[in-house]
């Protein structure tokens, strides 16, 4: 499978797992899940054919691990704008955190924090690298340390998904740290 359709397949599995299932008649349980078959049919009866050993590469081959196959079921490890409940375990963060963003988004932040915006969480990284790679989507990376520890600490909660990726519901200022 060339790269260009890995990424055309995991971006539609994205959209359809993560944000409208509804779009191609998926309905995902409170968990997130959805049968694997149900997916491929509806895939191919809305004009986007996949077959089962592409899906099974994109699962694999996704550097982010953004799905999760369990069996004859598939979910999204994060990062949905649809109501799911993953599950996801309570963990004690590492000390600091990661938050890969955009210069232009830098003022609100100062003032607000991180928040959510159309997600459940806020996504942190454990790492500098995938924070600026997260950032780079979206223009020039700047990278913002968050002191978990002291949020933890504070009594703000961590969930950490299946791929690594930390959730909280926001971030206050205060647990900010700016470059520069």
């Amino acid at each position: 499978m060339d790269e260009q359709r890995t990424i055309k397949v995991s971006k539609y599995l994205s959209k359809h797992l993560r944000h409208q299932p509804e779009r191609i008649g998926l309905a995902l349980d409170p968990n997130g899940w959805v049968e694997i078959d149900e997916l491929l049919r509806a895939a191919a009866a809305h004009g986007f054919r996949i077959t089962r050993d592409e899906l099974d590469h994109v699962v694999a081959a996704n550097d982010k691990r953004r799905f999760m196959i369990d069996g004859a079921r598939i979910r999204a490890n994060q990062g949905h704008t649809v109501q799911v409940d993953l599950d996801l375990p309570v963990a004690e963060p590492p000390t600091y955190l990661y938050h890969g963003t955009v210069g232009r988004s830098l003022d609100v932040i100062r003032a607000e924090g991180l928040r959510p915006m159309a997600r459940h969480h806020v996504h942190l990284s454990p790492d500098r690298e995938t924070a600026t790679r997260v950032g780079a989507r979206r223009g020039k990376p700047v990278v913002l340390s968050v002191d978990a520890g002291a949020m933890h600490r504070a009594g703000h909660v961590f969930l950490v998904s299946a791929n690594g990726v930390w959730l909280t519901d926001a971030v206050p200022p205060e647990f900010l740290r700016f470059p520069g």
